[in-house]
């Protein structure tokens, strides 16, 4: 949520927010606190950062969304972030749909994220 409100605020996304939640998918890992693995956590690193280098590199994303994604697999593994980047598409395409009707160029896709990972959590896939 901090994410989102620092996109929604001034459209950046602080390091730190990733940095942060990537030194908790380190921990809860090294700790047993969840069960992803340090396999299922370097491939949900890089397929965060993959997908999200390749829509950023299609101009979709910034560079904070990156690195928001990056870290958000490094705690899902890779088959979660898969599962938050689909939900993250529809809301996103729902964001893209919107800002078009308001003529918008831009818009902060922190939401659509945040949006993906909750609707994500809700529908019990993450356990």
């Amino acid at each position: 949520m901090a994410a989102v409100i620092c996109d929604l605020r001034n459209r950046q996304i602080p390091d730190t927010l990733p940095v942060c939640l990537l030194g908790l998918s380190l921990l809860a890992t090294g700790f047993h606190l969840h069960n992803v693995g340090w396999i299922d956590l370097l491939l949900g690193l890089c397929t965060g950062f993959g997908v999200g280098l390749a829509m950023f590199s299609a101009g979709g994303l910034g560079g904070g969304d990156v690195k928001l994604l990056a870290s958000l697999g490094a705690v899902l593994g890779w088959k979660g972030v898969l599962g938050v980047m689909f939900y993250m598409a529809i809301v996103g395409a729902l964001m893209a749909v919107a800002a078009k009707l308001r003529q918008q160029r831009e818009y902060p896709y922190a939401p659509a994220i945040a949006a993906g990972l909750l609707v994500f959590i809700a529908r019990g896939y993450w356990r």
